[in-house]
């Protein structure tokens, strides 16, 4: 009788070591990411917004975590062409991507093949925070407010132009919406990014722009644009005297141009959690929340199932507005 038992559990104590042993690998595994540099891809060109939040992060990620973080833009179709290339990634820690708004959320309603599913083909980490839209002029314009722009707009009969960082952008959805919604017309110039269509607006060859307040901001300062109204739900303390649309009768025009951090399908929960909980901390440093807020980017404190849920309804939220502008992508 004693044999038969022994007979039983020698092979039951050797799973159960097989069990502790794979465990311990897997912890010992976790424990030791990042062993190698980790690429984190911006899918836009430089100078943007998602640029500004991947380069903070990535410089105080590769301090934190003793490992090289490195900023690898790759811009094309409004951030899909560099989402599309990190869904297909290993799922392993080491290629990670600023995912948003315009890529994860706009993208899926658009008249176009995306080559990935935003929540299936990918693992989200944290809801990072953006800027609202800013709709700016050249200063030759005449009009000093969102008031007197609209009546300037209206007598132009369709004569004046907008640009915007592309078509299918949030800069070029908001910028739609807010026609549809007072009754303006003006013409699109979509650029390939947020920069290329700033400087046109400083040269004057586009008479209003609608892109990130962060990215018009130091143009803003310096007098080289004319900010009439930001999407924010209240006014941004770096730019006080800025208002919103929703005082001026639009809240309907309350929209952030969020970014986020994730990264292929399936990455280990160990990995995501750890990521989510620096990235967190990295936001709350004051240096960095003190740049983000100049620029009028608003940090969120997200944890991965709250920004997963987020994301999800985001994708709700701009199904319609995609549909009724008949948007499409570069």
């Amino acid at each position: 009788m004693t044999i038969f038992h022994s007979r039983i559990a020698l092979p039951a104590l050797l799973a159960g070591a097989s069990l502790l042993a794979a465990g311990a690998a897997q912890a010992a595994g976790n424990d030791a990411w990042p062993s190698k540099t980790v690429r984190l891809v911006v899918p836009y060109v430089p100078g943007g917004t998602s640029d500004t939040l991947g380069r903070v992060l990535a410089t105080h990620l590769t301090e934190s975590m003793k490992q090289t973080f490195i900023v690898e833009n790759r811009g094309g179709a409004g951030g899909i062409t560099g989402s599309a290339a990190v869904a297909k990634m290993a799922p392993d820690g080491y290629t990670l991507v600023i995912s948003g708004v315009g890529s994860h959320a706009i993208a899926p309603s658009l008249p176009i093949k995306v080559p990935y599913d935003p929540m299936r083909n990918f693992t989200h980490i944290a809801v990072l925070g953006g800027p609202p839209n800013v709709l700016a002029v050249h200063p030759s314009v005449p009009a000093k407010d969102l008031k007197g722009f609209l009546a300037y707009a209206r007598s132009q009969d369709g004569k004046l132009n907008y640009g915007s960082p592309g078509n299918g952008t949030q800069g070029h959805l908001f910028a739609e919406n807010f026609m549809q919604i007072t009754g303006i017309h003006m013409a699109h110039v979509p650029y390939k990014g947020a920069n290329p269509a700033v400087s046109d607006l400083m040269a004057g060859h586009i008479q209003t722009l609608s892109t990130t307040l962060s990215t018009a901001a130091g143009q803003i300062r310096g007098g080289k644009a004319r900010a009439l109204a930001v999407s924010s739900e209240k006014r941004i303390a770096d730019f006080p005297d800025v208002p919103t649309f929703a005082e001026l009768g639009h809240p309907e025009l309350v929209a952030t141009t969020w970014f986020s951090l994730s990264g292929p399908a399936g990455l280990d929960p160990a990995i995501v959690q750890r990521l989510n909980t620096e990235v967190r901390r990295i936001l709350k440093l004051p240096d960095v929340r003190k740049r983000l807020l100049a620029e009028g980017i608003e940090p969120n404190d997200l944890d991965p199932q709250q920004s997963t849920a987020y994301i999800a309804s985001e994708i709700k939220r701009w199904a319609p507005v995609v549909k009724a502008t008949g948007a499409s992508v570069n």
